[in-house]
Parts: C-alpha cells; sequence; structure tokens
C-alpha cells in the first residue's frame, strides 16, 4: 500500500469513530442509550438495517461467490421484501405499543419469564459468535494479502468499534452507520466503473454481460426442487423468507435499529425502504464480481487467489507440480484471450457466434479443472489448508489493479462493513444482557444512570469477548463457514417463538417453553444429519416450535380437563 492509501484508509476510520463519539455523548437514560430517544427518521432507520447485515463479508465473499458461481446467490434474499411486509404490519406495531427495550421483553408480556430467558440466551449464543466473526472474518485476509499482524488487526477493529459504541449506545451506532453505507456505496460504485474502464477499449458494457452469459455467470433463477441445492428460488423464497423474518423480526441488533424510530410509521418506512433496496444492492454487488471475473479473462489471473497457499506450496515438494499447473493456466489464458477479443468483434458486428461461446465454455472447463487439480496439491503439500478462494478474488482485484488512493478507499469499505456489523452486535448483545438478564435479576431501587452504565459495561465486556474470540480464531477449522449457518441453526427457533406468541393465542407458556427446547434439539440433529440445505433449517425450526406448542398445549388442555373432572 501506498501512503495515499494509509492516509484515506486512516482519516476515512477515525472520522466515523469521532463522529460517532461527538454526536452521541452524554447519554444519561437508558431510553436515550438504548432506543436513541426515539428520534431517529425512516432513513436513517433504512440505511442503518442495511448497514448493519452489509458484514465485511458481503463486500469480500460476495464479489468472489459471483466470480466463481455467477448471480444465482442473489436468490437467497428473494424472500427479504416479504418477510418486510409482515414485520411492518405485524412485529412493529407490536412491539411499539408494548414500548420495549429489548424484542424479548414482549415474551415475559406474552408468555413467561423462562420463555423471555430461553429466547435471549438463545440469541446471546449465536449473536456472540456471529460478532466475533464479523471482526475476524475481514481480519485474517487482509492480514493474509496486506502482510499485517492478525491479532493487532482483531484489535485495531474491535477497539474502535467499542469507543463509539460505548460512548453514545444506539445513537451512536445509528449516526456511524449513516456515515459507513456512504462510504461502502460510494467505493463501490467507484470500482464498478472503473472495472468496465479497465476492460478492452473496444468492449461495451453489453459486450461484457454477453461474455459472462456464455459462461453461465448470469444464470440468475434457478426453479430446480432439489432440497440440497443450496441456492434455488423456492429455497429463497421460503427459507430466505423464514430466514429474513426472524433475523429482521426478532434478532436485537436489527430490532434495536427500528425500535429507535420516531414513530411506528417512520420504523415501517425504514424497513420497506429496505426491502426495496436489499436485492438490488446484493444485485450489484454480484454484478461486481461478474465484472471482475470477464476483466480477468484479459488478464493474468492466479491459479489461487489465497496468498496463503501459494506460501505453503513453495514450501513443499509439489512446487515444481504446481508451478507447472500455473505454467498450464497461463498458456490457457493466453487463448482465452485471444477468443474473447474475436468474440468481442462478432458482437460489435451484431453476431452473437455460438461457436466461439461453445470454445469459451470449452476453455471455463479446462481452467476449472486446472483450479482443482490445483487444490489437490495444495491439500497434500497441507491437509489443514483452505483451498477454497472465494473470499480472496475481489481483495486481490483491489490491491493488484486499483489504483493509489482508491485502494485506500476499498480497504475503508470493507473495515467500514465489519465495524458496522460489529457495532450493532455489541449494542444488541448489551442491551440484551442488561434489560433481559441484568435488569431482570437485580434487586429494585436502581436509578436510570446504573442501567446506563450496567449497558456501557456489557458493552465493554462483549466487545472484549468478540476480540478474544477472533483472536483465537485461527483455533478452528471453517469458521467463516460454521457461522454462516448458525444463525439458520438458531432462529428458526426463536421466529417460532414469536410466531406462536403473535397468532395463536391459547398457546400458553409450559408449551411453548418445552416446545421450543424440543425444536431446538431436533434442529441440531437435523443440522448433524446434513440432509437439507442450512437454508431450510429456519423454516424447519419455526413450524416444529409452532407444531409442537400446539400439540404440547392440547396434551396439557386435557390434561387439566381431565383432573378438574
Amino acid at each position: 500500500m501506498q501512503q495515499l492509501d494509509w492516509i484515506v484508509l486512516s482519516v476515512t476510520l477515525l472520522f466515523i469513530v469521532f463522529y460517532g463519539v461527538w454526536k452521541t455523548r452524554g447519554s444519561q437514560n437508558v431510553e436515550d442509550y438504548i432506543l436513541g430517544n426515539n428520534e431517529t427518521p425512516w432513513y436513517v432507520v433504512g440505511l442503518s438495517v442495511m448497514a448493519t447485515q452489509a458484514s465485511a463479508i458481503t463486500f469480500l465473499s460476495t464479489p468472489g461467490q459471483a466470480y466463481h458461481d455467477g448471480m444465482g446467490f442473489v436468490q437467497f434474499y428473494f424472500g427479504l421484501p416479504l418477510a418486510m411486509v409482515v414485520i411492518c404490519f405485524t412485529f412493529i406495531p407490536i412491539y411499539h405499543r408494548l414500548k420495549v427495550f429489548t424484542a424479548y421483553e414482549y415474551l415475559e408480556q406474552r408468555f413467561d419469564l423462562k420463555t423471555r430467558s430461553l429466547a435471549a440466551i438463545l440469541f446471546l449464543i449465536q449473536r456472540g459468535l456471529g460478532t466475533g466473526l464479523t471482526i475476524y472474518a475481514p481480519a485474517i485476509i487482509l492480514s493474509a494479502l496486506l502482510g499485517w499482524n492478525l491479532t493487532l488487526m482483531n484489535v485495531v477493529i474491535g477497539v474502535m468499534v467499542i469507543i463509539y459504541t460505548f460512548a453514545g449506545g444506539t445513537k451512536a451506532v445509528n449516526v456511524t452507520q449513516k456515515q459507513q453505507m456512504f462510504v461502502i456505496m460510494t467505493g463501490m460504485f467507484i470500482t464498478f466503473f472503473l472495472i468496465l474502464h479497465l476492460l478492452p477499449n473496444d468492449m461495451t458494457f453489453s459486450n461484457a454481460l454477453h461474455i459472462a452469459g456464455a459462461n453461465h455467470k448470469m444464470d440468475i433463477v434457478d426453479f430446480s426442487l432439489d432440497p440440497e441445492t443450496r441456492y434455488t428460488f423456492w429455497s429463497g423464497i421460503t427459507g430466505g423468507f423464514f430466514l429474513a423474518l426472524s433475523y429482521f423480526g426478532t434478532d436485537q441488533s436489527q430490532v434495536g435499529r427500528y425500535l429507535s424510530g420516531k414513530s411506528i410509521r417512520e420504523s415501517q418506512m425504514g424497513l420497506i425502504m429496505n426491502g426495496f433496496l436489499k436485492v438490488p444492492m446484493q444485485f450489484f454487488i454480484l454484478l461486481i464480481g461478474v465484472m471482475v471475473f470477464v476483466f480477468f479473462q484479459f488478464n493474468p489471473v492466479p491459479l489461487n487467489f489465497n496468498p496463503n497457499n501459494k506460501i505453503i506450496i513453495e514450501n513443499s515438494k509439489y512446487k515444481d507440480e504446481y508451478r507447472g499447473l500455473e505454467a498450464k493456466l497461463s498458456k490457457l489464458s493466453e487463448e482465452k484471450k485471444e477468443i474473447n477479443l474475436i468474440y468481442i468483434d462478432h458482437l460489435n458486428q451484431n453476431y452473437d457466434n455460438p461457436i466461439l461461446r461453445k470454445e469459451l465454455v470449452a476453455i471455463s472447463s479446462k481452467e476449472n479443472d486446472l483450479r482443482d487439480q490445483a487444490r489437490e496439491v495444495i491439500s497434500k503439500a497441507d491437509n489443514k489448508a483452505e483451498t477454497n478462494d472465494k473470499d480472496y478474488v475481489f481483495i486481490h482485484f483491489i490491491l493488484n489493479y486499483l489504483p493509489k488512493g482508491l485502494i485506500g478507499l476499498l480497504l475503508a469499505v470493507i473495515l467500514s462493513a465489519a465495524m458496522s456489523s460489529t457495532a450493532s452486535g455489541l449494542n444488541a448483545l448489551a442491551s440484551t444482557t442488561a434489560i433481559d438478564i441484568y435488569k431482570r435479576n437485580v434487586s429494585g431501587g436502581k436509578s436510570e444512570k446504573h442501567f446506563v452504565n450496567a449497558t456501557k459495561f456489557f458493552t465493554l465486556l462483549w466487545g472484549i469477548i468478540a476480540i478474544l474470540f477472533a483472536c483465537v480464531g485461527t483455533l478452528f477449522e471453517n469458521l467463516i463457514q460454521l457461522v454462516n449457518i448458525v444463525g439458520s441453526i438458531f432462529y428458526g427457533t426463536v421466529l417460532g417463538i414469536f410466531l406462536v406468541g403473535f397468532y395463536i393465542k391459547f398457546v400458553q407458556a409450559k408449551a411453548i417453553f418445552w416446545g421450543a427446547c424440543i425444536s431446538q434439539l431436533l434442529i441440531f440433529y437435523i443440522y448433524y444429519l446434513d440432509v437439507v440445505s442450512f437454508l431450510w433449517l429456519n423454516f424447519i425450526g419455526a413450524m416444529l416450535t409452532l407444531f409442537l406448542s400446539i400439540i404440547l398445549q392440547t396434551i396439557i388442555g386435557q390434561g387439566i380437563k381431565k383432573s378438574a373432572s
């Protein structure tokens, strides 16, 4: 990195931190610290909701996902707009009417303290793990590519977030996420247009889409009914719907964003804004990945994008075998470039040559075979090496092909996204611990200031836990893959509890508590069996909780009637 990049990166991140502290200092009561005094306008609610979900993994992994597998991942979000409508008309009015600080307060009023505590603890487990990952994931990738110390990066990211989240609570999270979303989207738009600029001079955007389409990168919708196919229209519209419903409706990191809205209407408008913009935003980020793929049809491409694997190979007895594969890829890249240039020339003459399209597919297949062989060689050199290089594609492009200054901006995008998700996570963890666990069990007579200080303490505590988790993250294998599915393991059960509370009025506390416990154990077992894609766990968990609680309530009710008679 050049000095200009360091300046851009440092100034951007420090501005966000100090702006958040300056704008939100001096919270004196719980309502101000946790709910932002209900002063958040709808557009800030919408931006904050989007920024909370858009972690660094979104901007590191999603373009790489599109580079390898195309646009199909966008189906993951198809159920989200529907979920926003349900939350707007069911969840938000109830939360606001009851004037709750966290989503789980509602459950005690509807059921009992046990059910509230169960849902809060399930949330703390999965969100505590997820918040550590929002620090660890970008840190491990950037440290590998830039040579930065991993532990130091974890600490720096974590401390920056703790500073303004500790100082200003929810209001600080909201005002900084507004700045972060501006940085993020500015950086991504600049990158997109720069990629187009870096393509061959006689190449149009339409040409680029044709090349992507010829390589099956523009296959957006898959109507397959195979439950093991991870991303299909059906899994997105059902599993994605239930995941979004549980995440935005019951996860305090999101609920806290719209509970701070000025009114029910402002909160609803913020979520509707998210429903309108989220799918197009993800489509755009995936399209950037597809354009990176097109760019590498005309430029040298590594056999594996993860630089750690190159180091492993160079220090092993398999380096000659690997270099042989690199030589084959280099020769294939020249052939690929030549055919693509001819294909462009034909497209500019309004002729989509089917023979050349077949040749492009054949070359792509050969390239994938070489990559598979490379992964096998890497695994032979070190069977613990992470051969999946999707997370490294976009950052490789940034560091090797973007001009000075813009590299710093794009790194600021990635770290801003990490800070945004981490801040929401810490704020939600602290609020839930303070309100649902601490305040509910501490003796009375405590002042507002006491609970503000308690929430600040829990912010600091969870921040330290997240940093420690990120620092020991290297002790776990496939951590990123694990946390991508951990939400689906827990969310379904929690959503089921809320759905029963909202819609099935005759089910009482004992039935829902034990129904949720049994459902969660069954979800663990179903995940262990690995018989369905993780997205379906949200739907299955919610339905199990719902039906088990109805059955148990029926049994309990019959037992009561027999006792009475």
